[in-house]
């Protein structure tokens, strides 16, 4: 699926904080124009891509091209990682030398998620730099309920220095790939059955309703082996990704410009319960949904609620 990131013409990226504990799951496999850069501070993330698994843990720093389609399955509670996103103009302008020149690829160098482990000065100084980049930009919470870009809405990202933003954006980077050049890639690639890549693109599609047993019959394997399998693979139990995919697709329902109901969402979603609902919501975010919403109304740090 091609994102559109509805960046304005001023801002050459964007670069946020995202954290587990108050960021809506967005597990939908995608790619956009834009070179994308991951630092993970804490905690782990998971990505799928190009038929394998991949776990990150704190210090990682990632890279997906713009014709690489890649799906967020799974995170820790604790995590913290940096999204930076760069324009190909950006990219055009900053990378000159032959040491660039892979920046501007559609594809991945390797064919596989680019990546390497920060040792701890360059990682201490990359947290610094990117505090510093982000002074001026959206409140923290909104930006994590946005996404950075948005989802399904006329959000659009705002920040107070425009020409500040690009400069440290260009300086970022460029030092992080100088950093990734003389990085190894480690070999964290779990490759997926062909049922189970088949499972992750049926769950995707929200128009398929069906149960576990269906699923596991519809990729040729008995649910048990199928669920067991699906667990080792993807490094989550098949239950809890589909409650994360439901609780994704709550968001995208009760942010829609006409809203409906907290009710109404939950069972657009595919919960079959208001009960169910709340389980998920409340593991997720150490707090009811009725008690989450009213907090960030209050705090003014989520508009769309009510």
């Amino acid at each position: 699926m091609l994102e559109n990131l509805k960046l304005d013409p001023e801002y050459d990226g964007f670069l946020f904080l995202a954290e587990a504990a108050r960021n809506p799951p967005s597990l939908r496999s995608h790619h956009h124009a834009e070179l994308e850069l991951n630092i993970v501070a804490r905690g782990t993330v998971t990505y799928v891509e190009g038929g394998g698994r991949f776990t990150f843990g704190p210090r990682s720093l990632l890279w997906f091209f713009p014709s690489q389609e890649h799906q967020l399955v799974d995170r820790s509670k604790d995590a913290q990682y940096y999204v930076a996103v760069f324009k190909p103009d950006l990219i055009k302008r900053s990378c000159r030398s032959s040491a660039y020149r892979d920046l501007k690829r559609k594809k991945a160098p390797n064919g596989l998620i680019s990546h390497c482990v920060l040792d701890s000065d360059p990682f201490v100084f990359l947290i610094s730099l990117m505090q510093h980049i982000m002074e001026g930009s959206l409140d923290p919470d909104i930006l994590n309920q946005e996404a950075g870009f948005g989802v399904d809405s006329d959000f659009r990202y705002r920040h107070d220095d425009p020409d500040g933003l690009n400069a440290g954006l260009h300086h970022l980077l460029l030092f992080c790939w100088r950093l990734q050049r003389t990085g190894a890639n480690e070999d964290r690639q779990v490759c997926l059955h062909p049922s189970v890549s088949k499972a992750l693109k049926l769950l995707a599609d929200e128009a398929w309703e069906g149960t576990l047993a269906q699923l596991a019959r519809q990729c040729g394997l008995s649910e048990a082996h199928f669920s067991r399998m699906f667990g080792q693979q993807v490094g989550v139990a098949l239950n809890r990704y589909r409650n994360s995919l439901r609780l994704a697709r709550f968001w995208e329902h009760y942010r829609k410009p006409v809203q409906p109901t907290i009710l109404e969402a939950v069972y657009e979603a595919g919960f079959g319960s208001y009960a169910q609902f709340f389980k998920v919501f409340t593991e997720a975010y150490g707090e009811g949904p009725r008690k989450h919403l009213k907090n960030a109304l209050e705090n003014g740090k989520h508009p769309l609620s009510r």
